[in-house]
């Protein structure tokens, strides 16, 4: 006798459905499980608050400083009105026509002489001419190496032309100092020689070497000769 099958009553024929089903759920529910949280709920007294009570303030007594008012404004001085009696006579301002006819005499006008301009004699510092001076021998090199150059050969001249036993006539010792200050103008000469010492008699010895200098190019400012002035100390040593 044969087992009779009923095409219908087959359980394996949908088992890998049945499977991927029961796989997603488990997942789900896994998921579910890892990620819920608990909390614990804990009572928390915060007291009471007691509207009731009044709280009472000390409330410091202060002294109320009291400002004194304003000075009353000074009383308006009385306008004083000073009346004028009109006896002046004003004299009357005619102004006459300076229209012409031609009767009117035409006077020719002369030429004007033109008028020289006065320069001005500019005073530049040694130290930020343009072209500084140039000593007899230093008419090689920048402007540089003229300033320094001059100021070398001028240095060299005073102390071969002074003399330092003057100060030992004058009853003078130990260390002596000689400011001088001079120009040496537009046209290389040197003028307005100033000296200070501590004797007159040096100041005289200062002035004459100072005078002694030979004469010099011009320094120049813009193209233009102008005055440069020079100072210079002259220090020496008197031998007792």
């Amino acid at each position: 006798m044969e087992p009779k099958k009923n095409s219908k009553a087959n359980v394996g024929r949908n088992s890998s459905l049945y499977f991927a089903i029961g796989l997603a759920l488990m997942l789900f529910l896994t998921n579910y499980a890892i990620n819920y949280k608990t909390y614990d709920k804990e009572e928390v007294d915060i007291g009471q608050l007691n509207i009731e009570e009044e709280i009472e303030e000390e409330i410091p007594i202060t002294e109320q400083i009291q400002t004194p008012p304003p000075p009353p404004p000074p009383p308006a001085a009385p306008e004083v009105i000073e009346i004028v009696e009109d006896e002046v006579e004003v004299e009357e301002t005619v102004i006459e026509s300076t229209e012409v006819d031609q009767e009117t005499e035409i006077v020719e006008v002369e030429d004007l002489e033109p008028v020289e301009e006065v320069e001005e004699d500019i005073d530049v510092p040694f130290a930020v001419i343009e072209n500084v001076p140039v000593f007899p021998g230093c008419e090689k090199g920048n402007n540089n190496q003229k300033r320094a150059c001059m100021s070398k050969k001028i240095s060299q001249f005073v102390n071969k032309k002074f003399n330092t036993e003057l100060a030992s006539d004058l009853g003078l010792s130990g260390r002596q100092r000689i400011n001088v200050i001079f120009k040496i103008d537009k046209t290389g000469a040197v003028t307005g020689i100033r000296a200070r010492a501590p004797h007159p008699g040096l100041e005289k010895e200062a002035k004459r070497v100072i005078g002694l200098l030979p004469k010099m190019k011009p320094g120049m400012q813009r193209g233009k000769p102008v005055n440069v002035p020079y100072s210079l100390p002259i220090i020496f040593q008197v031998q007792d």
